[in-house]
């Protein structure tokens, strides 16, 4: 095979025209013929030992040449990702074949979308919103708070229930007189004011003594997920027990049985410093993904339709990951919620596409700022991963490649430097500036229009739509329950860490 001609077209498109040799066209037709001569009848001939020749004068000297087409393409395919010279996307399509009844080879048209040029303005001394992380002393109450509720003495009490006691209850839900598949529990225990139940139903319960049986007239809320929605329900239910929780003293024995600890003070010290640091995280992880939208509005790429649906399908295969955990078929989740597969596509376009744009605007000032992870970096790329997964390194190179391992770290280095050398504004100045100047753009200096052009570049493997997963979590717990409420799932009772 021999490259003709590439040419460059619009929406970082190429054209190009790869000529196939008479020997290898004739070696496709060849095996175009052993795989189709046992189907083909030919007078005076057993099925199957016809020669090539007869056939060809029976049928047409074309005749196997669609089959040889079938045979070459993808090796066509391949030729021309290695030699063609250019940072292919997607999968390239043949638009045109020109088989030379002459000489005997073909001309195959290749069409492929490859890696924009890209062009992007100033990236240093731009500026954005980026708030304290001062974590106020109710966050450090209510972390104790929940860790005293977690360490609750639990005893039967005889009286009854109220807000906060846990009643142990048997229900049974019934629309139109008819029960519904995950309406009924026996000996379930239900914390009230968790609000787990539909709205309604844990007021109902509260002013119950154990032994009493009640019918509780509800309405299941207009946007519950299913056939539910809307629809009258009376649930039949018996209070067996009531619990009280009795919290623990707060006080330095509190503080040694829950932390390494010896006093309250200090225990608090740690929370106060553990929930800065994860404060501290969320608001550079903010400032920084603003600094990314001002990149990618001064950005200038033709983005070619396949690198957005690459990046669609790792966000819907990550979306259908987090419903299976759950337990859920993604098909018959996305049916619960009325949504077609196309229609999740389309949601999730948005944020694939400035995914997309801000992976290139960040290798492109990798590119300008030479940033070349060493080997060492490398390994120690691999290394921290695996850990992360719980994997051996050497397993890990097996599955990931090493361009993508060196392009995310391109990719996190120079996000870094476009921080370090941003403004980080007051949330008071950001919205005094708004006051006085109602229809300017977040302050930055003047962008230098297309500093230079990038050339093609492969793009590291992106992080999936935070929107799009988060929704897929939530949404996937609540279907999990048709009665409950969905809810964070209670946090384990671990010593001193508890929210990490």
């Amino acid at each position: 095979m021999n490259i003709k001609s590439v040419e460059k077209k619009e929406k970082s498109e190429v054209e190009i025209i790869v000529e196939v040799s008479p020997e290898e066209f004739e070696s496709a037709i060849g095996k175009a013929f052993i795989k189709n001569k046992g189907r083909i009848s030919v007078p005076g001939f057993r099925k199957g030992k016809a020669p090539r020749k007869i056939i060809e004068r029976m049928y047409g000297a074309s005749v196997f040449h669609p089959d040889a087409l079938d045979l070459l393409l993808p090796e066509v395919m391949d030729f021309v990702k290695k030699e063609s010279g250019q940072k292919i996307v997607g999968y390239p399509q043949a638009s045109n074949v020109d088989i030379k009844d002459d000489s005997g080879g073909a001309d195959i048209t290749v069409t492929a979308s490859v890696y924009p040029e890209v062009k992007i303005g100033e990236y240093k001394g731009l500026s954005a919103v980026k708030p304290d992380a001062e974590i106020p002393e109710s966050s450090v109450d209510a972390e104790i708070a929940g860790v005293r509720l977690r360490n609750a003495r639990i005893e039967t009490v005889d009286r009854p229930a109220k807000e906060g006691d846990t009643a142990v209850i048997n229900f049974e839900g019934f629309v139109d007189g008819e029960p519904f598949e995950g309406g009924k529990g026996e000996n379930h225990e239900l914390e009230l004011g968790s609000k787990a139940f539909i709205p309604g139903f844990e007021d109902k319960v509260a002013g119950m003594v154990k032994g009493e049986s009640r019918d509780i007239d509800l309405v299941f809320p207009d946007d519950y997920p299913g056939k539910l929605a809307g629809k009258p329900v009376v649930f039949k239910v018996t209070l067996t027990d009531v619990k009280e929780k009795l919290l623990p003293d707060l006080d330095d024995e509190f503080a040694k049985d829950v932390s390494e600890f010896d006093t309250l003070e200090d225990y608090k010290t740690y929370i106060r410093d553990r929930l800065r640091k994860v404060k501290q995280e969320e608001v550079d992880a903010a400032f920084e993904n603003s600094l990314l939208n001002l990149l990618v509005e001064s950005m200038e790429a033709d983005v070619p339709e396949a690198m957005i649906e690459e990046q669609m399908d790792l966000a819907a295969g990550n979306f259908a990951r987090q419903v299976s955990a759950y337990g859920m078929d993604p098909s018959s989740y996305l049916q619960m919620m009325n949504m077609t597969p196309d229609m999740f596509r389309e949601n999730i376009r948005i944020s694939s596409e400035k995914q997309v744009k801000s992976t290139l605007a960040l290798e492109k000032i990798a590119e300008l700022e030479n940033i070349v992870p060493s080997e060492d970096d490398i390994e120690k790329e691999y290394i921290d991963a695996a850990a992360r997964f719980g994997v051996e390194p050497d397993k890990l190179k097996e599955s990931v490649e090493k361009d993508k391992v060196i392009l995310e770290i391109k990719a996190r280095r120079a996000t870094k430097l476009v921080a370090e050398n941003a403004i980080a504004e007051k949330p008071a100045e950001a919205a005094g500036d708004k006051a006085e100047k109602p229809a300017a753009k977040p302050k930055r200096q003047a962008a230098k229009k297309a500093v230079t052009e990038s050339p093609d570049s492969e793009i590291p493997e992106p992080a999936p739509a935070d929107s799009s997963a988060k929704a897929g979590e939530q949404s996937a717990e609540e279907a999990a329950a048709p009665v409950k409420k969905a809810r964070k799932p209670a946090a384990k009772k671990p010593k001193g860490d508890e929210t990490e």
